[in-house]
Formats: C-alpha cells, sequence, structure tokens
C-alpha cells in the first residue's frame, strides 16, 4: 500500500511540475533576466523615437528653420539625442554646430536621426 501512495504521489508531482513548465526561452529569460532587459531597451528606443517626433512636431509649428539639420535635443530622454539630418546625407550634416553635443561629448550613447520630414533616419 505505500509503494502505491509513492507512485501516486510521484505520479500527481510530475503532472504538477509539467503544467509549470515554462518553454526554455523563458525560462532563460526569466533566470537572466535578459527578457527584461530587452523590454526596456525597446521601451526606451520607441519613447525616444516618440520625443523627437513630437519635437519636430512642434519645430514646425513654431516656425523653427531646420534647413541646416539642428540638434533638436542633447536630452531627449535619459542617454538620448535627437537630430536633424539630410538625406542621402551632406556635408552640413557634419558640422559640429548641426550635431548634437551630448552625442559627439560621450555623455549620451544614443540618437534618434529624422530627416527634414520627420520621417526616421536612423535609431541608434
Amino acid at each position: 500500500m505505500k509503494k502505491f501512495f509513492i507512485i501516486l504521489f510521484l505520479i500527481f508531482f510530475s503532472i504538477f511540475l509539467n503544467g509549470c513548465q515554462k518553454p526554455g526561452q523563458e525560462i532563460t529569460n526569466a533566470v537572466t533576466g535578459f527578457g527584461a532587459i530587452d523590454q526596456k531597451i525597446q521601451a526606451d528606443k520607441d519613447l525616444a523615437v516618440a520625443q523627437a517626433k513630437e519635437l519636430y512636431r512642434q519645430a514646425i509649428m513654431e516656425g523653427i528653420d531646420l534647413a541646416n539639420g539642428p540638434c533638436l535635443s542633447n536630452n531627449l530622454i535619459p542617454d538620448w539625442v535627437a537630430d536633424i539630418a539630410h538625406n542621402p546625407r551632406l556635408s552640413i550634416d557634419d558640422l559640429p554646430e548641426n550635431q548634437c553635443s551630448a552625442f559627439r561629448e560621450g555623455s549620451a550613447h544614443h540618437f534618434v536621426e529624422l530627416d527634414l520630414e520627420g520621417n526616421i533616419i536612423k535609431v541608434y
């Protein structure tokens, strides 16, 4: 009888554990935290793009001349800048006064680059 309960317990425990398991990638992400890191990186990118487009919209509404490809923001969100450039790129875009100083100097490590129409050129 004791054997029967042990076998029954093992069967129940096995079924219970199988129902609690996640696929391999989800287990790895849960243990390492990589899934959360990837989600944070993507959320930052999405927020930076949305903020850059909003700054672009505001600049256009205020009649700000963007023809030289100026920096829109050196502090778009933490560690991000927003820059305007020509597409294709022109030599004027490489002038320091038309670039975001925070990115050039290394205090920001990511940027959203929009063209003169507000379209995304690059998100880095």
